[in-house]
């Protein structure tokens, strides 16, 4: 008899108790949703370049839900990186009434092919820019390569005058470069980076004295390499020493 009594008292405490909780969530739910508590201000924390006021206020007026307390960052976030230059963007809660946004955007390093652009993380982005910018032409999920790649090149032409303007690799992983003066260097698949190092050393003692223009070079021999002049009207180049490689 007594031990049931306790029971029932302890059931109904529990019961008591749960209900104390569902009063206190239901006007904690409803507090959170009074207009006291709308938000007021979005401000953004960054200096931004190419993202734009309109398109900031465009994303605010469309997607963002909620006041304060039940925005959802998450989806506010998403909504902001798929604007055109984003490339991260944190958001967080600043009491009592404010979002503070900070953008993060692409910087421009090499054009991918036609289409689209490539930053200096070496990924892809689309978005529109007038400036000049090298063009990087490779297969899906080579232009951090390609990037990578572009520094040692133009470091290495730099030393002779020279500057790229175009890298491309092929699905097999051949490399060519095109250069701003018009020459292209075919490198092949192998030794890329000691081919060109050859071409740069012996530049000056070749083709910086052969008083004519050349617009292509065959990088692809052993211990050497082949030229192409144009007003000499040959089909392919000729080598200049040993056999041709990879």
């Amino acid at each position: 008899m007594w031990d049931r009594a306790t029971l029932l008292n302890g059931i109904a405490d529990a019961l008591f108790g749960l209900a104390a909780l569902l009063v206190l969530a239901a006007a904690a739910f409803y507090v959170a949703r009074l207009p006291a508590f709308s938000l007021r201000e979005v401000r953004v924390g960054s200096t931004l370049q190419h993202v734009t006021r309109d398109q900031i206020e465009d994303v605010v007026r469309r997607e963002l839900r909620g006041n304060f307390f039940t925005i959802d960052l998450a989806a506010t976030r998403a909504a902001f990186e798929r604007l055109p230059w984003v490339r991260n963007v944190s958001v967080r809660r600043q009491w009592p009434a404010r979002l503070e946004v900070g953008f993060e955007e692409h910087v421009p390093f090499a054009r991918w092919g036609t289409a689209a652009l490539v930053n200096t993380h070496g990924e892809v982005f689309e978005a529109a820019y007038d400036a000049e910018l090298p063009v990087f032409i490779g297969p899906d999920g080579a232009a951090r390569e390609i990037a990578i790649q572009y520094r040692y090149f133009r470091r290495s032409l730099g030393t002779i005058g020279e500057t790229p303007v175009q890298v491309q690799v092929t699905p097999r992983r051949a490399w060519q470069i095109r250069l701003g003066s018009g020459l292209t260097l075919a490198l092949g698949r192998e030794n890329v980076e000691a081919r060109l190092a050859r071409f740069v050393a012996m530049h000056g003692r070749t083709i910086g004295r052969l008083g004519r223009k050349v617009d292509y070079v065959d990088l692809r021999y052993a211990n050497g390499f082949a030229v192409r002049i144009p007003e000499l009207r040959h089909e392919r180049p000729e080598p200049a020493r040993a056999r041709r490689t990879g």
